[in-house]
């Protein structure tokens, strides 16, 4: 017998959608417009107890991005990486979003509790988790343009969702896609900025510091780093390999200082400039240079890894030198009218290159200045007294004695910055990639 009786209310999954309409006017972020409206059509009366959402993205890094709430547990955020390498999975292949993309549908339900033959292999995990009933469907978010949303809403009630439930689904799912459209756009922005210019840098840029001239000068520990040999490596190297070199680099030495909490403002070349801010006091100038120094401790590690790797394979070692200083720098925009560049600068940041340069000549990896030594304390080794380029006095330099001094840097751990596909992501790639 169909069910004709909801106890989900009209007017509050109105109230649900027009919520979202305002998330799209404040620019909310997709996590938050995501996790609203699931909570506020469980508190409207519709009995969801699961609902997943995968969006194709724009994004530097990531092809897609995805969301999966549970009554029981809330919501969890995954991005995926750029790769397409599962797609065409067989279990790909067999789920319902490929379905969808596949034969140019823009809805499909499936009853769960009916104990038929599982039509697709996810909705066996579906069962498993009690769940009676399952609508899924696509949002397209431009017309002629394989990008949008691809979602699906199930239920634990008895006798799956009513009619009347399916519909306020089906009336909420627009305001969903409009707010999370807008939300992926500023978002966008966001991730653009961070992943080409640092996630301070971005910060600053947009709360309005865009203009030519705009910053501000700031104290900040000071990491510079080089890898040896590059223009050997250009000439002798075919394209690729020398990409990947330097990529092998900057993933063990800028990627400990983006591990350690620094603030990657540019890769220049074959080389890095990072900044670790902090004020102007004693305390937070000894935190920031340690951090720096555990950063370049850490850098040296993975170096050590990756050379030990390539001598194993026949490859020539890949040499690097790091500089640390610390001073006050100009932070902000510089360049054209229409072209800026926004970074540090200022004689503390030319003097942090050319102590990296001094790793040639004295054959070692770290070298750092006597104020960054005086503030982090710990075990050294005065490797000489050299005078810098554009520095009156002479400059003491020095680099980490080996062994415990009476401080010790603290572990740095990697970041978790990779990981498989589900099929999500499959379908997501899939119809984002398939032609127009």
């Amino acid at each position: 017998m169909a069910r004709t009786i909801t106890a989900s209310s009209s007017i509050l999954v109105t109230r649900a959608a027009d919520w979202l309409m305002e998330q799209a006017l404040n620019d909310a972020e997709l996590e938050v417009t995501v996790r609203g409206a699931c909570e506020r059509l469980r508190a409207a009366g519709i009995p969801l107890a699961r609902a997943q959402f995968s969006f194709a993205v724009l994004h530097p890094l990531y092809g897609a991005v995805g969301f999966t709430w549970r009554k029981t547990e809330g919501l969890k955020v995954e991005g995926y990486l750029h790769n397409t390498n599962d797609v065409g999975s067989d279990r790909f292949r067999q789920s319902p979003y490929y379905h969808l993309v596949h034969n140019g549908l823009s809805h499909l339900r499936r009853r769960l509790d009916t104990g038929d033959k599982a039509e697709f292999p996810i909705f066996e995990d579906l069962r498993k988790e009690g769940l009676t009933d399952y609508l899924a469907f696509v949002s397209s978010f431009a017309a002629g343009r394989a990008q949008g949303m691809l979602g699906s809403w199930a239920t634990d009630q008895a006798g799956g969702f009513a009619e009347a439930e399916i519909e306020h689904l089906l009336d909420v799912q627009g305001a969903l896609a409009v707010a999370s459209k807008m939300a992926m756009r500023t978002g966008l922005a966001k991730s653009v900025l961070t992943t080409y210019i640092g996630g301070k840098a971005g910060e600053r840029v947009l709360s309005g510091q865009i203009k030519r001239g705009d910053g501000e000068t700031i104290r900040a520990a000071i990491v510079w780093g080089d890898l040896r040999g590059s223009t050997q490596m250009a000439e002798t190297l075919g394209r690729q390999a020398y990409i990947d070199n330097l990529d092998t680099f900057f993933d063990a030495t800028a990627g400990a200082v983006a591990d350690a909490g620094g603030d990657i403002l540019s890769f220049i070349g074959d080389g890095f400039l990072a900044i670790f801010p902090c004020g102007r006091n004693h305390k937070e100038s000894q935190e920031a240079c340690r951090l720096a120094l555990s950063a370049s401790l850490e850098s040296e590690r993975r170096m050590s890894d990756v050379n030990g790797e390539r001598r194993r394979g026949g490859d020539p070692e890949l040499g690097y030198g790091v500089g640390l200083h610390i001073g006050n720098v100009m932070f902000g925009n510089v360049g054209l009218a229409d072209r800026l560049s926004f970074s540090v600068f200022g004689s503390a940041v030319n003097e942090a290159s050319r102590l990296e340069a001094l790793t040639k000549s004295y054959k070692t990896p770290i070298v750092a200045s006597d104020a960054f030594k005086d503030y982090c304390g710990g075990a050294w080794e005065q490797l000489g007294t050299e005078r810098l380029r554009g520095v009156a006095k002479p400059v003491a330099i020095f680099r980490p004695a080996p062994g415990d001094g009476a401080w010790r840097p603290a572990a740095i751990a990697k970041r978790n910055v990779a990981r498989g596909l589900t099929d999500a992501e499959n379908v997501v790639l899939l119809h984002r990639d398939q032609p127009a």
